[in-house]
């Protein structure tokens, strides 16, 4: 068993802001979990704490229902991959991968027998002679990967790890972690500020904001029952509209509405960007800008005096002018003080 639970963490440097604020998080056994959030949130922060590289404030941190609070980090049985790698740049692959069972005295014959193993698996077999720096960002990652598994540890700690890859090796590296968590059975704890890493990878995620857990939950739940504006803003490409509601009716852009929810007053009306033409109500408003992405486009454009964007196939018929049609029936309603979901 290999579960990790935060109970009332509390991460404060200076005694009177607290980086991480009271969270209570459960983390099952093999279970992929992923944290995001904008920069500063805390996400990295709670790696940190749950590999005792940071002391915590207050509260516990348990792994394998044991409190780990005073335990020194080589001893909590966890694997930290670094967004940087942290390669040794003056040992070859092979050294690299052996470097932590040298440090707990494995025999000789074992490590090569780990070491190999895990370079097998890893494609890294034609590799093991050479240094880091004659090797490419993601064969780099792949030996800092590979340095985490051969100690076969209870939790993997992921910081990042493909942020300095370009686009097309970080889709790949993706299916390789997820290979990797899926033959491992372990339980892998992974922070990125990318959603469409948190979405195709995690079983379950938690987003962060000002180090509190705005919601933990599973990817399709997080994408179609954010619950608040906060959540909904960060996954996905979501427009926030504001606008007032009388008897069930509201307006955009001339557009009249109507809904069956209990609302009255001012809101915010949020429909992603992907769902602006999957109506009938029509809606022409002046384009500001498009880009092509290859397979749609992406308009953007006002509603109400608030930027808006829609994703429309190449073919979608426009010119300076684009008729739009949002449903009711995908349109979320928040509080426009709060942002509370209603």
């Amino acid at each position: 068993m290999s579960s990790v639970i935060l109970k009332n963490l509390v991460k404060s440097y200076d005694g009177k802001k607290n980086i991480i604020d009271n969270i209570n998080l459960e983390i099952k056994d093999k279970e992929f979990i992923v944290l995001v959030g904008s920069s500063g949130c805390g996400k990295s922060t709670i790696l940190r704490l749950i590999s005792g590289l940071e002391d915590i404030t207050s509260g516990e941190i348990l792994i394998d229902g044991k409190v780990v609070n005073n335990i020194h980090p080589k001893d909590r049985d966890i694997a930290f991959v670094f967004q940087s790698y942290a390669l040794y740049p003056h040992m070859s692959v092979y050294d690299n991968i052996a470097f932590g069972l040298k440090m707990r005295k494995y025999d000789k014959k074992t490590i090569d027998e780990k070491v190999k193993e895990v370079a097998k698996s890893l494609n890294l077999e034609d590799l093991l002679d050479r240094k880091p720096r004659q090797l490419s960002g993601g064969q780099r990652q792949r030996v800092a990967l590979g340095r985490a598994i051969v100690r076969q540890p209870k939790v993997f700690l992921m910081d990042e790890p493909l942020s300095n890859l370009d686009a097309n090796l970080r889709v790949q590296m993706r299916s390789e972690i997820k290979k990797l968590h899926q033959k491992l059975q372990t339980t892998f704890i992974y922070v990125t500020h990318d959603q469409t890493e948190a979405l195709t990878m995690g079983d379950r995620i938690v987003v962060l904001d000002k180090g509190k857990i705005q919601q933990a939950d599973t990817p399709d739940m997080i994408y179609n029952n954010p619950k608040n504006k906060f959540v909904a803003g960060f996954i996905g490409q979501m427009n926030f509209i504001d606008t007032t509601v009388t008897d069930g009716k509201f307006i955009l852009e001339g557009a009249e509405y109507y809904t069956d929810k209990n609302i009255s007053g001012n809101v915010t009306v949020a429909i992603r960007a992907e769902k602006m033409i999957s109506g009938t109500s029509a809606i022409t408003v002046p384009v500001d800008i498009v880009e092509m992405t290859g397979g749609e486009k992406i308009v953007y454009f006002y509603i109400n005096g608030c930027k808006c964007t829609a994703k429309v196939p190449l073919d979608y018929d426009f010119n300076d002018i684009i008729t739009l049609r949002p449903d009711i029936k995908d349109m979320y309603f928040f509080n426009t003080d709060n942002g509370d979901i209603i």
